[in-house]
């Protein structure tokens, strides 16, 4: 690019030099190039840095909850959750339906992996699920963590344990940790998306 450059600037006056001359003015020039760049980044860098301060100040006061509403806010997520397990314990898979949002920004993750895109993904995958279990229980750590964000917005995680009983009989038990965004919306707390880990073995090395 820096060849092209002199080139295309002045073309005489590269005829009228010798080879060793032009390639003497080229490194002279990129000598000086990082001079002349140096201070321009410098200051490009303050000022982005500074607006992006700015506007994270900005955003954190534009967001944060007074200590008590912060505190009501995550009593009623913890409340959601503790009925989540409950209601899936006693009424089976299919009680998930009504803790999952509707919307189409709904997702939800197994391991590092999409497991439901959306809510028709997330409603059809759970109603096929139910088909195959006989009974299921589900409860929470007790490190359950709530971070309230908005007044209709919080991050819940948990670790979890779950008993699985299909058709045949056959019992599985798991444990994993559980994180999500919920939405309070129209008086009632769902989850906008979830992600569900459980511990992997090592792979043996080869």
């Amino acid at each position: 690019m820096l060849s092209a450059g002199l080139w295309d600037k002045s073309p005489h006056s590269v005829r009228g030099c010798s080879s060793h001359q032009a390639i003497r003015k080229a490194g002279r020039f990129v000598q000086t190039l990082p001079v002349l760049i140096w201070p321009s980044t410098v200051l490009l860098a303050a000022f982005a840095l500074a607006g992006c301060s700015a506007r994270a100040a900005r955003s954190a006061e534009s967001r944060s909850l007074p200590p008590a509403r912060a505190a009501a806010i995550g009593e009623s997520a913890r409340t959601f959750v503790r009925t989540v397990a409950h209601d899936v314990t006693q009424e089976g898979p299919l009680a998930w339906l009504k803790f999952f949002d509707k919307g189409p920004g709904f997702f939800m993750a197994v391991n590092g992996q999409l497991a439901f895109p959306n809510a028709a993904a997330a409603e059809e995958g759970t109603q096929n699920f139910a088909r195959t279990i006989n009974h299921i229980e589900l409860t929470w750590g007790d490190d359950l963590r709530v971070d309230p964000l908005t007044d209709e917005l919080a991050v819940v995680a948990a670790s979890w344990r779950e008993i699985l009983v299909d058709k045949a009989g056959y019992r599985i038990e798991e444990t994993g940790y559980f994180t999500g965004l919920a939405e309070c919306r129209d008086g009632r707390w769902r989850f906008r998306d979830a992600h569900w880990s459980a511990p992997i073995s090592p792979r043996s090395a080869r």
